[in-house]
């Protein structure tokens, strides 16, 4: 006798550009769903590891045209849109996308909505952000369809915006000057938490048509968050509280000495001044099984993505290229760490480019401008460093967790990539990392990024003043790289 396999629902999330649908849909796909992904531009999603596994359709809520077919044939949907980044008419766009959104999802037969929104308690003060949030879930909400929306304050990750703030001021700035917003109380939550709140309502029936409100294990102020922050990360700072700082005052400072634009910090900011404290604990009630952790323990684990193991999962967004235009040169800031890549497209195969870039080092030397690694490893060696005399154990083979002159191996796949970890001192943490990727034009892509997670205003200072220098030298070693796997090709 056979049994047949009951198939799992299947599950639409938008937003999957973001840093939270991003996130979401490995899970979801862990927990054996079926998810479809509705983006304006597919393409977005080129180079993500879960991308061949989900289904991809173009559409966008601001055209109800193109909604009922990516919503026809789903369960539930996760609604994880907001256009804070889209002017100063965000609130207008999020509340006609989210109409359109309802609309479509009861024409399409969908069962649920599940919304993201955010936590604040409703009054004639809420900023226009936290009330565009709160607006949108009631969009949500005049359809039949019932819809379970979850309110967040501080999401604590890399790569949450309202983190990532935190982050860059308390990195930067030794001496903050301090408005009152950061005597605000709020209850930030790790991220780890909500993503687990937002899959485990697919299975939690009795969450349908609530409003829940989430949260971590204690109340803290956005100054407290910062001070936290800087003793986690080993940093003093100090705090100067005056009795004047307009939100655009503040999101002038925030667009000055982080990567955040006006723009968007403004609006943020804004919202800094309405406490977001939870007051009613029915998630406790829902979701027994999920213990949200306190403050430091939620940015030790968010801290801890910067470490050697978790590299490759948590940039493949910004490794990621598509094989389309490849630009030679890219600076980017991607959570906290900078990515400087250069690319080529090449005619040499993933394997003779590999032979060559797992070949540094040691006896060979670096390629290019070998003269300026070797003051690098002597000034490395003057200030109690290993400096760059450590060699190669094989002048052709290596292995993970060996040496490599002032590196250590941190990961080789056969024809295909190397990831270097930096053992010289520097203020920070630093990796370089070479890969060729075969193009479906019968030609290579060739990658070389060199990565480094700054730790305090020292370790922006350091990068920012070597980069000039590294315009020829990495250039160089690229260059080197390429001229040296068709030479191997054609002999």
């Amino acid at each position: 006798m056979t049994t047949e396999k009951t198939e799992r629902p299947h599950i639409l999330v938008t937003g999957a550009t973001g840093y939270i649908g991003g996130r979401l849909i490995p899970n979801l796909l862990a927990l054996g769903y079926r998810v479809r992904c509705l983006v304006r531009d597919p393409e977005r999603l080129q180079g993500r590891p879960w991308q061949s596994r989900v289904e991809i359709v173009a559409g966008d809520v601001l055209q109800p045209e193109t909604l009922v077919p990516a919503l026809q044939g789903t369960t539930a949907a996760y609604y994880l849109i907001h256009s804070l980044a889209g002017g100063d008419d965000f609130h207008e766009r999020d509340i006609t996308a989210a109409t359109n959104f309802a609309a479509a999802a009861e024409k399409a037969g969908v069962q649920r909505i599940i919304y993201l929104g955010g936590l604040a308690e409703s009054s004639p003060n809420l900023s226009e952000h936290l009330r565009s949030r709160q607006q949108s879930g009631d969009a949500l909400r005049t359809s039949r369809v019932p819809v379970t929306e979850f309110r967040a304050g501080v999401i604590v990750g890399s790569g949450s915006l309202s983190f990532e703030m935190i982050r860059y001021l308390t990195e930067r700035v030794p001496v903050m000057i301090c408005p009152r917003w950061v005597y605000t109380r709020t209850q930030p939550i790790g991220i780890r938490e909500v993503l687990e709140y937002l899959a485990a309502a697919l299975e939690a029936p009795e969450s349908t048509g609530k409003i829940i409100e989430i949260g971590g294990a204690e109340v803290v102020t956005y100054g407290e968050m910062m001070l936290l922050y800087a003793e986690v990360r080993g940093l003093k700072r100090w705090m100067i509280q005056v009795p004047v700082l307009t939100p655009r005052l503040s999101s002038y400072w925030v667009n000055l000495v982080t990567p955040i634009p006006a723009a968007i910090a403004r609006p943020l900011i804004e919202g800094l001044r309405n406490e977001n404290v939870v007051h009613d604990d029915s998630a406790r009630t829902l979701f027994p099984d999920i213990q949200p952790v306190g403050y430091r323990v939620a940015v030790e684990r968010a801290l801890a993505r910067l470490d050697a193991g978790n590299l490759e999962s948590v940039w493949s967004d910004a490794l990621s290229t598509s094989q389309g235009d490849v630009p030679p040169v890219t600076l980017t800031v991607h959570e906290g760490m900078v990515l400087e890549r250069r690319q080529r497209v090449v005619t040499a195969s993933p394997a003779a480019l590999y032979k060559v870039f797992t070949g540094i080092g040691g006896k060979r030397g670096w390629f290019a401008f070998n003269w300026a690694w070797e003051i690098r490893g002597l000034m490395d060696k003057l200030i109690g460093g290993v400096g760059l005399r450590r060699g190669r154990r094989d002048p052709d083979d290596l292995r993970v967790g060996e040496a490599l002159d002032f590196w250590r191996v941190e990961e080789v796949e056969p024809n295909h990539l190397l990831r270097l970890r930096a053992e010289m001192k520097v203020p920070g943490k630093a990796w370089l990392q070479f890969q060729a990727t075969p193009r479906e034009d019968g030609q290579t892509l060739l990658s070389q990024t060199a990565f480094f997670a700054p730790k305090g205003l020292f370790g922006w200072v350091y990068w920012y003043a070597l980069y000039p220098f590294h315009g020829f030298i990495f250039s160089g070693l690229i260059d080197q790289i390429v001229e040296r796997a068709a030479t191997l090709e054609h002999n």
